[in-house]
């Protein structure tokens, strides 16, 4: 229950930063709007889990509330007001992931930032079948974000592993192995290729295809961190 709490938080804070790093002016105030509400939902399903991991946080409850009005202030295409709130539920979801992480703070948040952030891509994809007439700039720009966390995390993982990788390998067990090659070749090795594939459909352009790519790119964020999770617990 403790697992699916972290990466609650997680996935709230770095969906919410990708808010927060978006452009109002090139990307239309209704995608702001229904992805404030995503993070609400993220934010409500970790305050209701909460009690059962062994403890209450108020900050993802917080968040949850923070989220909703920031999709009234988008509503109301109040792009400051939107903006300011989507910052302070993502800064509610990062205290939260901080308090669950322990002594690898920096390490979970990067890793809310992979998965956020690529599903932010993807839901931008999407939304340019709302609103066509939107820039490919700006789903470029948030490809390559995506990309920037994930060379964060990959620095990160590596510094974290490699002086440990001839240890783990003497003692790890087949399920841990298996654990070990799904994280490096989803999350670390696949998603990048997968992101920089939809970056290179947006040449020609086409944002129905790289929207179909960033769904796969999602699931290989999301199955790389969650790994992730599961080797911490392990090891």
């Amino acid at each position: 229950m403790r697992l699916l709490l972290d990466f609650l938080c997680r996935f709230g804070w770095g969906l919410a930063a990708g808010l927060v790093i978006t452009s109002p002016v090139a990307v239309t105030a209704g995608f702001f709007r229904v992805n404030s509400l995503v993070v609400m939902g993220l934010a409500t399903f970790a305050a209701l889990l909460a009690p059962a991991a062994g403890g209450w946080w108020p900050a993802p409850a917080a968040a949850a509330v923070v989220a909703w009005l920031a999709s009234v202030a988008w509503l109301g295409e109040k792009r400051r007001g939107g903006l300011g709130l989507d910052a302070v539920s993502a800064l509610l979801l990062a205290a939260a992931t901080v308090a669950l992480a322990g002594g690898a703070a920096a390490t979970n948040l990067l890793s809310g930032l992979v998965v956020g952030l690529t599903v932010h891509a993807m839901l931008l994809g999407h939304w340019y079948l709302n609103a066509p007439g939107m820039s490919v700039a700006a789903l470029r720009l948030a490809i390559g974000q995506a990309l920037v966390a994930w060379a964060a995390c990959l620095v990160a993982a590596a510094v974290a592993a490699v002086p440990r990788l001839p240890e783990l390998l003497r003692g790890a067990d087949s399920a841990t192995l298996a654990l070990l090659a799904l994280r490096w070749l989803a999350g670390l090795a696949g998603l990048p290729v997968l992101l920089v594939m939809a970056r290179k459909t947006l040449d020609i352009p086409n944002t129905q295809s790289a929207t179909g790519i960033l769904y796969v790119a999602c699931l290989a964020a999301i199955l790389g961190e969650l790994t992730a999770q599961l080797l911490a617990l392990a090891c």
